[in-house]
């Protein structure tokens, strides 16, 4: 990679010597000499903290999909640019290469090539930065065969009250962090590399437990209380592989990478804070103090929907977590959500949920199964609405040298 100094671009503001405040560059404490070499030798001058680690970015797969999940997250929704002059063929192997350039450094602690704050990039913060395309990209680009079978969008279901302001993408943006301000800088570097080829249509903001308040490892909770993802695939296991990685057959560009359902899903949090905490462990089916199962003691002991007290399912058959459960062995996916918690709308109280995301490796029999159970009996459906709903094919991951979703473009040529 390039290790150049960041460059200012063309056309931007300089701040004079005259016009700063005097003493201000005493306060400021550094130099531009000194920081043009903290922004190239990041571990100068850096105290060591789990802010500065950082995620390798090549490998055989994305990084952001068995990652141990950061605190804070974007998913950014991005359209090809009708007007931007290059054939489609050409404008989308040029939006990976540019991101792929840029995510390299930054998920290093090194800034952009063009960065303009390279400060703000120094401290990656376990920053990851994963590409997926959508569905109708590869009918664009005339690569249907090579799409995946399941990669389209989801069926109707009635409990949906889709927004078109959520609508699917042509690509898709996932970045995480555990800093905000990370998130933030890399979110704006990335969508700034495209925009002559690219336009934003949508981003979604997301937070879990922010690092080190609780122990590693730790389920999340959502902002109903519940514990979310506990029943996951663990990763680093032929178990998580054979859940949530493509092997390649029949597609064998995509060997490494998987499909991820994204879901936007409103709370009710009024209505739900009427409930009494019984009422609400019946309709999710766990216990809201450790999120064990009504049928166990602890989180992570096994669901049993057959068990019956006195004649009446402990858990209810339509309970949540009854119907979630894996009724088939392929019923399993990765989930890796996110909250939400944004102003209300004029008149609302609250415009809460959760950003919800499923990887596997095929959609039609992992995913669908499940959520089409959950649409038709989930107690929690008086109290959740899927407001947005897109599918993204991630492609594998990165050589050095390399860009993400290379493995696309290198079968058509071959």
């Amino acid at each position: 990679m390039n290790d150049r100094p960041a460059q200012s671009p063309p056309g931007a503001a300089r701040l004079t010597r005259r016009g700063l405040l005097v003493g201000g560059a005493a306060a400021a404490g550094v130099s531009g000499a000194a920081l043009w070499g903290i922004a190239n030798n990041p571990e100068q001058g850096r105290p060591v903290s789990f802010g500065s680690e950082p995620v390798p970015f090549y490998g055989a797969r994305q990084a952001g999909i068995e990652t141990a999940p950061q605190s804070h997250a974007n998913f950014v929704g991005l359209d090809l640019r009708p007007d931007s002059g290059r054939d489609a063929g050409d404008a989308v192997p040029a939006v990976l290469k540019l991101w792929t350039t840029d995510a390299a450094r930054l998920t290093q602690g090194l800034p952009a090539l063009a960065d303009t704050e390279p400060e703000l990039a120094l401290r990656p913060a376990r920053l990851t930065v994963t590409v997926g395309l959508g569905p109708a990209l590869f009918d664009r680009l005339g690569m249907d065969r090579l799409r995946p079978s399941s990669a389209r969008e989801l069926p109707p279901f009635a409990t949906d009250r889709l927004e078109s302001r959520w609508r699917p993408t042509d690509f898709l943006l996932q970045i995480c962090a555990d800093d905000p301000m990370v998130v933030a800088h890399a979110t704006r570097v990335l969508v700034k590399d495209v925009r002559s080829l690219a336009v934003e249509r949508w981003r979604q903001t997301g937070f879990r437990t922010a690092r080190a308040a609780g122990p590693d490892g730790e389920t999340a909770r959502n902002l109903m209380g519940q514990v979310d993802g506990t029943v996951n695939p663990v990763a680093g296991t032929t178990d998580f592989d054979e859940v949530v990685f493509d092997d390649g057959n029949p597609q064998p560009w995509l060997a490494g990478g998987t499909l991820m359902v994204l879901r936007r899903i409103r709370m009710n949090l009024d209505t739900w804070d009427q409930l009494d905490r019984q009422s609400r462990e019946l309709a999710v089916g766990r216990r809201l103090d450790n999120g064990a199962p009504l049928t166990g003691t602890r989180e992570t002991d096994p669901v049993d929907i057959t068990a019956m007290r006195d004649g009446i399912p402990v858990i209810p058959p339509n309970a949540h977590v009854a119907l979630a459960h894996p009724h088939q062995p392929a019923e399993r996916f990765l989930r890796r959500p996110y909250n939400y918690d944004e102003p209300p709308a004029a008149g609302e109280t609250s415009e809460s949920g959760l950003i919800f995301t499923a990887y596997q490796r095929d959609i039609d029999r992992q995913f669908l199964p499940v959520q089409r159970r959950l649409a038709q009996f989930d107690a929690l459906n008086r109290w959740t609405t899927a407001i947005g709903s897109a599918v993204y094919v991630l492609p594998p991951g990165v050589r050095p040298g390399g860009y993400v979703g290379e493995q696309l473009f290198g079968d058509t040529a071959g």
